[in-house]
């Protein structure tokens, strides 16, 4: 479940660590009621990023496929499942 918390929170970054630390969401903070930021933890920020980047190339290789070049998709995706442990 989502975690929104207003900015004056962020008083107490000890708090806010172990928030971030023991989900696996990102912690959202408001500013006079609206959305302001985002914050989650090094573990979870590095997964996201691991799935965009899998997404990415995932999408590269689609328009490989797409174009008729599937020599070099067929490649990519054994470069990602390689990579990946898929």
């Amino acid at each position: 479940m989502a975690r929104i918390i207003p900015i004056k929170d962020l008083k107490d970054t000890a708090a806010i660590s172990q928030m971030c630390n023991e989900s696996t969401e990102p912690v959202y903070i408001t500013k006079n009621g609206y959305g302001d930021m985002v914050i989650m933890s090094m573990k979870v920020y590095e997964e996201k990023m691991r799935l965009l980047d899998m997404y990415e190339k995932l999408a590269e290789a689609e328009n490989e496929i797409r174009d008729g070049k599937t020599m070099d998709a067929r490649q990519t995706l054994k470069e990602l499942r390689t990579k990946h442990g898929l």
